[in-house]
């Protein structure tokens, strides 16, 4: 394929992506905020150990339905086909995509769990825990959105998106209340400015020349 056609490729897969994760961002908001406010009060959540309890629950099973699931459908693909030599270099679509899905889980598995054990530290009571509750549905739900659209193209696996969306805002609000903690409003202020800063410069630095080339 030339050049320009893999440009113009990537750049139309680029935008039904955002078009994907535009859609399914609504939906995302929109199931967690009922959640969050419509869902009955968590009894029994006075206490940090309680509410860390209530976490480490959550966060068993987002590891067991997104990430054992995972391993168990590379190993099922391994088992009943000639990729039960992974020396041997066999490997379908399908097995690569379980296998990108299964290394993304792991990655946004860090930054769901540090943004979950933080969130319900910092909730007071068993109303603020519906977040917590809220935040792990919806990112498990859009585990299991971003796998089954990657197996449809690439464009499409930007569907669980919000996922990850959903981690950075929780992740970012902890960190807002750590700063307040440790030095009040500067100190949260230039941590998050500082994120932003980075961001800036990863967005610059990565974004694609005119005509499809390398940064």
């Amino acid at each position: 394929m030339e050049a320009q056609d893999v440009a113009a490729d990537w750049r139309r897969q680029r935008r039904k992506g955002i078009g994907a994760i535009a859609a399914s961002a609504v939906v995302a908001a929109a199931l967690w905020l009922a959640i969050r406010h419509l869902a009955p009060p968590l009894a029994e959540m006075e206490t940090v150990a309680d509410r860390l309890t209530f976490a480490f629950k959550c966060w068993c099973l987002a590891v067991f339905f997104c990430l054992a699931m995972g391993v168990e459908a590379v190993a099922h693909e391994r088992l009943q086909s000639p990729a039960f030599d992974p020396l041997a270099g066999y490997e379908t679509r399908r097995l690569r995509v379980n296998q990108r899905y299964l290394q993304n889980t792991l990655e946004q598995l860090i930054l769901f769990t540090a943004a979950l054990f933080g969130l319900a530290l910092y909730s007071d009571d068993g109303d603020g825990m519906r977040a917590v509750e809220a935040t792990a549905f919806v990112w498990i739900l859009f585990r299991f959105v971003f796998w089954i659209g990657y197996h449809r193209s690439a464009a499409m696996r930007g569907l669980g998106a919000p996922g990850l969306m959903l981690s950075l805002i929780v992740l970012a609000y902890v960190i807002v209340r750590i700063g307040l903690d440790l030095g009040g409003p500067v100190a949260a202020a230039g941590a998050m400015g500082l994120f932003l800063a980075i961001e800036a410069v990863l967005f610059r630095t990565t974004r694609a020349r005119p005509g499809g080339g390398e940064p």
